[in-house]
């Protein structure tokens, strides 16, 4: 049973969202003073247990209820002790937020409109704008913004760096790059964006009780978008076997990878597969590569294609139908299009990556996913994705156009379906985000062995009828994959984490987190 604090944890909202949520709250009855001074108390409060040695702090207090936040965290500081001075650089402020500034200057807190002394403190504390920020910063705003980015003083962003879009987490022209953000009641979707990533440092979420009844009267039982967590992950992972089960039961994958000129994408993939626990792996390579992968992988079966002069598969001497899910495209190279026009027209459930993905271009994205009368999972990098679809297209669109799960790789992994949590299609779907990895997993083969990890966590699910979506199948392989990495840069730092050892971590992470959630 999910704990209804684990059910908020997964949530990820937008601004309107959060704003119609925080509406329900209000008209509830909630005071909108009572709410700020119970959200400022927990951020002092954590404030000043995550910066115990901080005794000045700089405030920034913007216009609105993010200013008012900031003005009350001061006071509270103020009354623990800190040397507190505010900076409330705009003339015109909201009622509640003027009166918490009127309060902290009859305490005596220093009130500027100016912030050169600001560089000699312990901390800077930003709020000058939270979520809901749709325009760039006046020019007055962004000169403090880029002054402060100039100094190499720790700062922690209420709710969002300002400046930087709730949904996209593109900076607004100029933002605050924060060390940290303190999210503020739900995740904000913003957050867990590629562009936010210079601007966030670490990110916590600051709870405030939101009633579970509000959320999901705004996002439904089932939120359209979640964060994966640990919890999340582990329960979608077939970890639990009948006793009485066998290998066939368990699930055969056929891994479709490699040429003579990328070797190495066949065997990073057949390591992914093999980590997954898949009953069954089969790959084929080209004939030629047929000794070395038995080598590697004497526990998988090696079926030896026909090449074709430059090294490709040319023909599949197997029945696809054998195999109950196929991980395809890794080292295949535009040579094998005809390989992957054979596999898409299959009836298994499939992965996708890699040459797989650049034949799909090439023969028409959407129309020949359409056709497929099976599952179907993509993972582009942004490069593969552009190739895919038209440059202006997000991920979740590309789900719905498609039918396909697809999962597009970049710091923080995007796992979108078009279906929801019913199965249907509804126009909005289900997404999924990884909020946690590690730029040591920027390297060549890397998104290989997920390929591999997808294919044998999917054969898992349809041989053993494992009751989990897909959807959440694939964001816990990403999760796990992520896991891996991370868990390797902390042995071997970020230059040691080649794929090779990226796919040898695969089963110690796993087993470090199964222990840690038994204890």
């Amino acid at each position: 049973m999910v704990s209804v604090r684990e059910q908020i944890d997964r949530i990820v909202v937008t601004a309107a969202q959060m704003s119609a949520i925080e509406g329900r709250m209000f008209e509830a009855g909630m005071p909108v003073a009572a709410l700020m001074e119970k959200v400022a108390g927990r951020i002092s409060d954590r404030m000043t247990a995550r910066f115990p040695s901080a005794r000045k702090i700089g405030i920034l207090a913007g216009p609105g209820h993010n200013g008012g936040d900031a003005l009350v965290v001061a006071r509270e500081l103020h009354f623990k002790g800190c040397a507190v001075e505010i900076c409330c650089p705009v003339s015109k402020v909201k009622p509640l937020t003027e009166a918490h500034l009127n309060y902290a200057k009859s305490l005596g807190i220093t009130c500027t409109s100016a912030i050169d002394s600001f560089a000699a403190c312990d901390l800077i504390v930003d709020g000058l704008f939270g979520f809901g920020l749709e325009r760039s910063l006046s020019d007055m705003l962004a000169a403090i913004v880029d002054q402060v980015n100039r100094w190499h003083v720790p700062i922690v962003s209420i709710d969002l760096p300002s400046g930087l879009h709730t949904d996209t987490g593109k900076a607004l022209g100029t933002a605050i790059r924060a060390t940290h953000t303190f999210c503020l009641g739900l995740w904000k979707l913003g957050l867990l964006q590629d562009h936010a990533l210079e601007y966030v440092g670490q990110v916590e979420r600051i709870d405030f009780d939101i009633p579970l009844t509000d959320i999901q009267a705004i996002l439904g039982k089932v939120p359209p978008i979640q964060r994966i967590t640990p919890e999340l992950a582990l329960s979608a992972l077939p970890l639990n076997r009948p006793a009485s089960t066998h290998k066939y039961k368990m699930g055969h994958v056929l891994v479709v990878c490699g040429s003579r000129r990328y070797a190495g994408g066949a065997l990073l993939t057949g390591l992914g597969a093999r980590a997954s626990g898949a009953g069954m792996v089969s790959i084929a390579v080209p004939n030629s590569l047929k000794s070395m992968l038995s080598a590697h992988l004497p526990e998988a079966l090696i079926v030896g294609c026909p090449e074709t002069e430059s090294g490709a598969i040319a023909e599949l001497p197997i029945s696809l139908n054998e195999f109950d899910a196929i991980a395809c495209g890794p080292g295949l190279t535009l040579d094998a299009a005809a390989i992957v026009a054979q596999v898409l027209e299959s009836d298994r459930p499939l992965v996708l990556d890699a040459d797989g993905l650049n034949c799909l271009a090439q023969q028409g994205t959407i129309p020949t996913l359409q056709k497929r009368q099976a599952e179907t999972v993509l993972t582009p990098h942004l490069g593969e994705f552009r190739r895919l679809f038209s440059d202006s297209i997000e991920v979740q669109k590309a789900a719905q156009q498609t039918g396909a799960i697809v999962l597009l790789k970049g710091a923080r992994v995007a796992i979108s379906s078009a279906h929801n949590s019913e199965g249907t299609a509804d126009g909005q779907g289900q997404m999924r985000l990884n909020p946690e990895s590690t730029p040591a997993l920027a390297r060549g083969g890397s998104g290989d062995v997920l390929t591999g990890l997808l294919g044998g966590l999917l054969v898992q699910k349809f041989a053993g009828e494992q009751d989990v979506s897909l959807l959440d199948l694939v964001a816990s392989g990403a999760w796990w994959h992520a896991q891996a990495g991370v868990y390797a840069a902390q042995t071997r730092t970020v230059l040691g984490v080649d794929a090779h050892t990226l796919a040898d971590f695969l089963i110690p992470t796993l087993q470090r987190w199964v222990s840690d959630r038994e204890k």
